[in-house]
């Protein structure tokens, strides 16, 4: 949605409304993982997006606080059965106490043109997190994609009741890892109009490319946690 003002007149508490802080290496330590939550909380990030092993640790952080969770599923290949993808939902959304659930929508099915079983995947998800009141982005893993699949598996997932579409995981190996470019974006935008939110993820690492999508009128951006200083113009 266009914001009512220009992203450089924003305060950075309602700059840093638009950040899913990203805690998701895999090598981190416990500490690490406390330290950067605690840093996206001090921030007032949207979100801390974690993995669901440390679903209890940001429990115990961000209760109290204005900073929500919002834990990945299947991430960040989304190969695993329909029934599997449920059961993880199901775990870590029946205490009621995550935002949004971030999943990663099968890009090998998108790319075969299998658009009833990426439809029906997700939808199964979103009805499963939809019964706790939690969110669902649907990541469509964009680097992967040209331009005509990315639009097509973005109205997939919208149709199946995704609350946001995403693009990249920001892990993506295949090739080149562009993530949010303002084309991608753009696509984006124009497949959810009105029927979704948009997330824009991976390569969000500068404060002008930040700005700029947020002027575009991008709802949520997944930012590393490295990046989120730099975006917010605390830290150069």
């Amino acid at each position: 949605m266009k914001p009512n003002k220009k992203a450089s007149e924003m305060t950075v508490a309602e700059l840093a409304a638009y950040i899913d802080q990203s805690v998701l290496k895999p090598e981190f330590t416990q500490a690490e993982i406390r330290k950067y939550i605690q840093e996206g909380i001090d921030f007032g990030c949207r979100t801390v997006c974690i993995n669901p092993a440390s679903l209890d640790i940001a429990r115990e952080m961000t209760r109290g606080t204005g900073t929500k969770i919002c834990v990945v599923c299947d991430f960040p290949f989304g190969l695993s059965t329909t029934a599997s993808k449920v059961m993880q939902a199901e775990e870590y959304c029946r205490g009621g106490d995550v935002f949004e659930l971030d999943i990663v929508a099968n890009y090998g099915w998108i790319k075969s043109g299998m658009w009833d079983e990426v439809k029906a995947d997700i939808a199964t998800v979103v009805e499963v997190c939809h019964k706790y009141g939690t969110a669902v982005k649907t990541i469509i893993e964009t680097d992967a994609l040209t331009a005509e699949e990315i639009a097509r598996a973005a109205e997939t997932v919208i149709a199946a009741g995704s609350d946001f579409v995403k693009s990249s995981t920001g892990f993506y190996t295949g090739g080149a890892c562009v993530g949010a470019t303002k084309e991608v974006v753009e696509l984006l935008m124009k497949a959810a109009e009105g029927k979704a939110q948009v997330k824009g993820s991976g390569c969000i690492r500068t404060r002008e490319h930040f700005l700029e999508l947020i002027d575009m009128g991008i709802d949520r951006m997944g930012i590393g946690y490295r990046s989120t200083p730099v975006v917010l113009g605390i830290q150069k």
